[in-house]
């Protein structure tokens, strides 16, 4: 057998995303480059790595067996070059994070600066939702999570970043009244999006309405801040959305914030892990310069907040 680390990737990728287009998409190859590559991989096996039922690629019991072996090889491969890098005295290794949908707003400016000043880190980021995330921590899946809401009941250590601030959002063409301050009542006489079960802005809004018997006329549900924010913008309803993620579209003025007596509800967005947790040496550089830095970082990057 003569194959190459680069046929390896391209076939765990493929077992992954059990799509050629998708792996070729991911890899940044194009799609006939992807199958000559698939194809000439699977010339060195008697048996069928993977099937094609109707128009859906599925990886055979054997060519998942493979996947899992090509996965394992091609750790071992980073794990020399990360040892060879902290032989010539640079911080190597991967950096494992988990972060609710919105966070992916914040903590890139967080991480941009780390980066660049360790180009021997390996950053993967998980962006799901609040369920998720937890799950990660309760596992011990990642070296730091960052959630809005801190869980209850979880042995963790926690390190406070940008306060997290939801307000009342509605569409250009609002028949509301801009500027002017409305009861909490207001909310029982509009359509209201919600995100799905697991988010942490679905909690957060819930614990509101419910502290104040709040009783919805009419309510939909979508799995991500995006398809809110454009159903918002389409005129399907309103929502109470972080201010961190509507930055662009209160510029353009496509969103519009309504002010609502108690409101902005406000949270912090922290860093959490396990507490007595074992940090590997990229996570502990990590921690540190977000301590010393985090300060700076906000101020550079989100003084813009300040304004609302």
């Amino acid at each position: 057998m003569n194959y190459t680390l680069n046929q390896l990737q391209i076939f765990l990728k493929i077992s992954q995303t059990k799509s050629i287009t998708k792996a070729a998409e991911e890899l940044y190859l194009t799609q006939p480059a992807v199958s000559i590559q698939l194809k000439n991989f699977q010339n060195q096996f008697d048996i069928p790595l993977t099937e094609v039922v109707g128009r859906q690629l599925y990886v055979t019991d054997f060519g998942k067996e493979i996947a899992l072996a090509a996965e394992e090889i091609l750790n071992q491969v980073q794990e020399i070059n990360f040892k060879t890098l902290s032989y010539k005295g640079q911080l190597s290794g991967r950096l494992t994070l988990s972060v609710v949908s919105t966070g992916k707003y914040v903590l890139p400016y967080f991480l941009g600066d780390f980066l660049k000043m360790h180009p021997g880190v390996e950053l993967k980021l998980d962006v799901t939702n609040k369920a998720k995330v937890i799950d990660n921590i309760v596992n011990n899946e990642v070296d730091f999570s960052m959630v809005s809401v801190l869980p209850d009941n979880l042995n963790i250590d926690h390190l406070e970043m940008l306060q997290n601030k939801l307000y009342l959002v509605t569409g250009r063409d609002t028949n509301l009244e801009i500027g002017r301050e409305y009861d909490f009542s207001i909310f029982a006489e509009l359509p209201i999006i919600f995100r799905e079960n697991g988010s942490g802005t679905r909690f957060t809004m819930e614990n509101y309405f419910n502290s104040k018997g709040i009783k919805l006329r009419k309510k939909m549900e979508l799995t991500s801040n995006e398809a809110v924010k454009h159903s918002i913008i389409a005129g399907l309803g309103s929502s109470v959305m972080p201010l961190i993620g509507i930055k662009n579209e209160l510029q353009s003025g496509d969103l519009k914030i309504i002010p609502v007596k108690d409101l902005p509800i406000i949270s912090n967005w922290q860093l959490i892990w396990p507490k007595n947790k074992r940090f590997s040496p990229v996570a502990s550089a990590f921690l540190e310069y977000m301590r010393l830095n985090k300060d700076d970082i906000i101020k550079k990057h989100f003084d813009w907040y300040e304004e609302f």
